[in-house]
């Protein structure tokens, strides 16, 4: 298990006031929508940093009516609104969590949209020497035994839920100075991991948003089978959540599974990068 450690919060407080005070109002205001707001979905901030989800819920708009109020705030806090109906639906990436929920009853109807690949990202010079890895398990060895700094988001997030599959799948605790924890966003911890000349597990999407402001680059972004990420949308089950907008967010379902929707997954991020970021999950 891992060992428990101080989360470096630095500049989040008052982010972190206001998304709480945000979940609160939902919260409250939970039970009583009216029947024309806005369907709100809760994401993973890698769909949301990437720029993807503007682009596929712009289209959506324009196509049926539904407007989309989004929420990110990573894989383990979206779960949790579902569970208490706080949310119509949820975009996220960690299938044991997913599965948990679907399971309890608390969302029904989970669809794997997309998926792309976790990556290892460091300093350029690589003091860990994980570039030629022949596996993203002898890549985190390296790092442990180099006890090069490694920032954790550290938090309840898809990521943070992959990088201790990789640990444990290594058979390495991370204990000590060298592993830092951020308790921050994947775009927090990225740049947390900048300044300090440190390595990261990240999601494609968002590294290449942020790559221009980073002193970081891609050392290990093979198609590793441990990798591997898919994003799966859930509904929160309205037989629990009377509330809840079921057919706004069939709706949202049935676009994302669409030609079209397909079409703006796979085609997302190559003009700007040259390659896409998400790829839609009949290609893989």
């Amino acid at each position: 298990m891992l060992a428990k450690q101080h989360c470096l919060r630095i500049g989040t407080v008052k982010r972190n006031f206001v998304l709480a005070l945000a979940i609160s109002l939902m919260a409250i205001s939970g039970c009583v929508r009216a029947k024309g707001e806005r369907l709100r979905l809760a994401t993973t901030t890698s769909c949301y940093n990437s720029g993807l989800l503007e682009v596929l819920l712009t289209r959506f708009q324009e196509k049926t009516g539904v407007k989309v109020d989004v929420l990110a705030v990573g894989t383990g806090k979206a779960l949790g609104l579902a569970r208490c109906g706080d949310c119509d639906a949820i975009l996220v990436h960690a299938p044991c969590l997913e599965k948990e929920l679907v399971s309890s009853n608390y969302g029904i109807e989970r669809t794997t949209v997309m998926y792309n690949y976790f990556v290892l990202v460091g300093p350029t010079s690589d003091p860990a020497e994980i570039r030629e890895s022949s596996s993203v398990l002898e890549a985190v060895k390296k790092i442990y035994g180099k006890k090069v700094p490694f920032v954790s988001r550290g938090d309840n997030s898809g990521t943070f839920h992959k990088e201790k599959q990789l640990w444990k799948e290594a058979a390495i605790v991370p204990i000590g100075t060298w592993y830092r924890q951020s308790c921050q966003g994947m775009a927090g911890t990225l740049r947390l991991t900048s300044e300090l000349g440190a390595y990261t597990l990240s999601d494609k999407g968002t590294f290449l948003a942020l790559k221009p402001r980073l002193n970081l680059c891609f050392l290990y972004s093979k198609k590793d089978a441990l990798l591997y990420n898919p994003y799966s949308l859930i509904i929160a089950n309205p037989e629990k959540f009377p509330h809840v907008h079921y057919p706004k967010a069939k709706k949202l379902v049935e676009f994302l599974n669409s030609s079209e929707g397909k079409r703006i997954i796979g085609d997302f991020g190559k003009k700007r990068w040259g390659q896409s970021l998400f790829i839609p999950l009949e290609d893989k």
